[in-house]
């Protein structure tokens, strides 16, 4: 019977193995953290998920505001509509949502205006939760009618920013109201998405009569409702979307939780448990250097097992069984940290989260992160596993550490079913398939790539040292020699280190392209304000009126209706085109007689200048595309709770990034003109000192107008995408350590190989400082070399990343990439100078004895 193909003993095996462990892990520190690195960050991220989406549901009624809400744009329920929610609800609370102008000071001084986000509330609000107002003021009383104005409730900030008090005066359009509270806290403010002023309140009454709720103004109407404990929320709903669906009718209840909140929330997490897999292919790569590494260091123990007889498949199982006992350590060490960090972080984590959370022990993550370990550690082991199987033992005698043999093809094939086991695995448990195989590719498209080009470093630096170049050079000569060499740490270092800067690289093009993308799209001639809600009768007068001062330039205007796509051919608009964002609330239309100066139609023609058939809409072009519209196809808007079906006459380029006034939808006069609506504007100034007096100017004249600068809006969006960068920067620099955690593993790995060299080196005449320097030349290339490799991987990566999924247009960041070189060559450089001490220090004579 063959070694290789004689019977197993298990028992035998495992004694063995155990053995071998009685002398100390020193060789598997790598190995073990590694793994747990890696399981660590998965089980983290994937418990803190859970907290956040236990959190969401358990409050759900509370962060939406009620069992459910029904809410409209731009109108309020109409009396059927009330009649129904009255018959089906307990209590009903109604809110209506919108942005203003608070004016701050007195006309002596000169009214300041300060964008905010307006809630006016009726006094059955909250039907859930309570609002918190400083000085434990009820939110009840200080919005009471009584006295001279109403009350208004502000946000503590926007009272510190402005250098508020309680019981100073305020505007909001032509109305007064008395500050009379500090707003602290609101139970669903996370349901009111992005805002770009602080937040108020107000009473709904005192707003009666006012011009900021006029026919065409744009707000929001909702009405919580607070349902029986019996009622059936999926049949309400039905019957809500049947009786008033095709009137702009949008429904939520308590099932769904908050789907903006938990949709980021599982995108962020998904995407940083992609990132926790990216770091354990990192530690996939040290797994693997540590198992070589360790069974190198047992070739004659291995040697002495088959001399006696043993058969390669007991060898096997021996370091099988011991790997993998040291490897259920790393995985069982990385789920104690993973689970141990939420619950330690708990209070820090809850303090800045805009949700809640319940931090607990979640079985779930702690399994997947499990799983995810036992594949990596699995992969990784099996190929110098199956590789030291391979070798005879005449070969382990003689020491040939040098000589590789290739697996067999069964081990090449479990290997390769394992791999599309953990990517089947990672695309079920992200729930994003696209994003996980995108991914998953990409990692194994850059650990291939570097793994040829460090292939690719050995032979050229075997070139190298034979070029006339390294004769005079020893100290470079030496370098590139043992780069080379055999047994150098060269591949290992290039895949673990390259792999960690490949993801950071990524990262970093990426939050680069994030930082530049709206100041890189900002046109040259930006406007300084967005003007909204101006009324028609006022549109003429406000042009005119801000065309008189010096510094405006210019000032387009366009009149603005909101609608709903509800249908398209008939058909229910998701049903048709999935679930597009153009179908999340309302869209912005307008009606024009001519085109917009400077339309581009990619199909179709604008409709005659006296029309007045059946309604036409033009469709801006790469949102008709997406959504699959042809010419000639029919979409229902849903305008004020009416239902109006146009035919698409028309597709044109729309470019959002000039900032000016831009439509998906334009329709014809005819079919809108005499609706209810208002106008915006974009002014254009030449003069930004200017910006203030033309705001206040324009305030004053016309109070229910809203003005949005540009500059606000901006860093708005600026620091959204700083919270993103964070994060992903964070999920980033775990991969990172776990590189950097290899590269001191290989780096110890080969110190007993230089060792060797240096006493063979200071034997024949080599200086200390020399040796040090061919050492510190050797890690520097390598380092280098990853880096330098990392950028061309995290270069393209970034870019899909930016125009594929962000849709915006790349650019390049030097910055950031000769940080990622410089980085990885100061790494492996100082990772090889740790280790080079002892080398340095070995006396010659006792090394060399110790070799015979």
């Amino acid at each position: 019977m063959s070694a290789s193909t004689g019977p197993v003993s298990y028992r035998l095996a495992l004694r063995f193995a155990l053995r071998e462990l009685r002398g100390g892990i020193k060789g598997f520190r790598v190995l073990i953290a590694c793994l747990a690195l890696g399981v660590a960050a998965i089980a983290a991220v994937g418990n803190v998920r859970m907290a956040i989406e236990t959190g969401l549901d358990r409050n759900a009624a509370l962060l939406l505001g009620g069992d459910a809400e029904i809410s409209f744009s731009y109108r309020f329920a109409s009396e059927p509509e009330r009649v129904w929610m009255e018959s089906v609800a307990d209590e009903i609370s109604e809110i209506v949502d919108f942005r203003s102008m608070l004016g701050t000071g007195t006309e002596a001084d000169g009214i300041d205006r300060t964008l905010v986000q307006v809630k006016a509330v009726d006094s059955a609000y909250p039907l859930y939760g309570t609002v918190t107002l400083a000085d434990d003021i009820a939110l009840e009383d200080a919005l009471a009618l009584g006295g001279e104005s109403p009350g208004l409730v502000a946000d503590t900030t926007l009272m510190d920013q402005l250098g508020l008090s309680v019981g100073d005066s305020v505007t909001l359009g032509d109305t007064d109201f008395r500050l009379a509270g500090r707003l602290l806290s609101e139970p669903d403010n996370i349901t009111q998405g992005i805002t770009l002023g602080p937040r108020v309140f107000v009473l709904r009454d005192a707003l009666e009569g006012s011009v900021l709720l006029t026919e065409g103004s744009l707000f929001e109407a909702s009405y919580r409702l607070r349902l029986p404990e019996a009622a059936n929320l999926a049949a309400l709903r039905a019957e809500a979307r049947d009786d008033f669906g095709d009137r702009g009718l949008q429904w939520r209840d308590r099932r769904g939780g908050v789907p903006a909140a938990a949709g980021f929330v599982d995108r962020l997490a998904d995407f940083l448990v992609l990132l926790g897999i990216a770091g354990l292919a990192v530690g996939g790569v040290g797994v693997a250097a540590a198992v070589k590494s360790h069974l190198d260091a047992k070739t004659e123990t291995i040697a002495i097992f088959k001399t006696l007889g043993a058969t390669a498949r007991t060898i096997y199982a021996v370091y099988f069984i011991q790997i993998g006992l040291l490897s259920l350590l790393g995985i069982g060490l990385g789920i104690v940290f993973g689970t141990a960090l939420p619950l330690i972080a708990a209070p820090i984590v809850e303090a800045r989260l805009p949700v809640p959370a319940v931090f607990q022990i979640y079985p779930q993550p702690i399994a997947e992160a499990a799983i995810y370990g036992a594949l990596t550690a699995c992969i990784f082991t099996l190929w110098p596993l199956a590789r030291a199987r391979s070798v005879r033992a005449a070969e382990l005698f003689r020491d040939a550490s040098s000589e590789q043999h290739m697996p067999g093809r069964w081990d090449i094939g479990a290997v390769t079913a394992l791999l599309l086991l953990l990517i089947a695995v990672a695309t079920l448990f992200s729930g994003n398939s696209e994003l996980t195989l995108y991914i998953s590719g990409g990692i194994l498209a850059s650990l291939a790539v570097l793994w040829l080009a460090a292939t690719g470093l050995r032979l050229a630096a075997r070139r190298a040292a034979h070029a006339s170049v390294a004769n005079r050079r020893p100290a470079f000569r030496w370098a590139i020699a043992a780069l080379g060499g055999p047994g150098s740490e060269t591949v290992a270092v290039c895949l673990s280190l390259g792999l960690g800067l490949t993801v950071l690289a990524s990262i970093g093009q990426i939050d680069s392209n994030l930082r530049g993308l709206v100041l890189r799209e900002l046109p040259e001639r930006a406007p300084a304000y967005f003007l909204l809600d101006i009324q028609n009768a006022q549109h003429d007068e406000l042009v005119d009126r801000s065309l008189e001062r010096d510094s405006v330039t210019d000032i387009d205007t366009a009149p603005m209706l909101r609608g709903i796509i509800t249908q398209i051919n008939g058909q229910n608009a998701r049903e048709v085109a999935g679930p597009h964002w153009v179908f999340n609330g309302d869209r912005g239309i307008t009606y024009a007689t001519e085109p917009p100066p400077g339309t581009t139609f990619t199909a179709g023609e604008w409709w005659p200048e006296d029309y007045d058939g059946p309604p036409l809409v033009s469709f801006a072009e790469e949102e008709g595309t997406e959504l699959g519209l042809s010419l000639g196809d029919e979409i229902t808007l849903n305008v004020l709770g009416r239902d109006i079906v146009f035919q698409i006459a028309s597709f044109r380029e729309v470019e959002f990034e000039t900032m000016g006034i831009n439509f998906i939808m334009v329709v014809n006069p005819s079919a809108l003109q005499g609706a209810p609506h208002t106008h915006i504007a974009t002014v254009y100034m030449d003069d930004s000192s200017q910006e203030g007096p033309y705001l206040r100017e324009l305030s004053e004249a016309y109070p229910n107008v809203t003005a949005v600068r540009t500059r606000d809006a901006i860093e708005r969006a600026g620091e959204l995408l700083e919270g993103i960068g964070v994060a992903t920067r964070w999920g980033a620099s775990v991969t990172l350590l776990t590189g950097i955690i290899v590269l001191i593993g290989a780096a110890a790995a080969g110190e007993r190989r230089r060792i060797y060299e240096a006493a063979i080196l200071k034997t024949l005449g080599a200086t200390r400082a020399r040796i040090l320097g061919s050492f510190a030349l050797r890690s520097a290339f390598v380092g280098a070399a990853a880096g330098g490799i990392a950028i061309v991987a995290g270069a393209i990566g970034g870019w899909w990343v930016t125009t594929q999924i962000m849709g915006g247009d790349f650019s390049f960041s030097w910055v950031s990439a000769l940080g990622i070189v410089i980085g990885g060559a100061l790494a492996n450089l100082l990772a090889g100078l740790g280790f080079a001490l002892r080398p340095l220090a070995a006396r010659p004579a006792h090394v060399l004895r110790s070799r015979e």
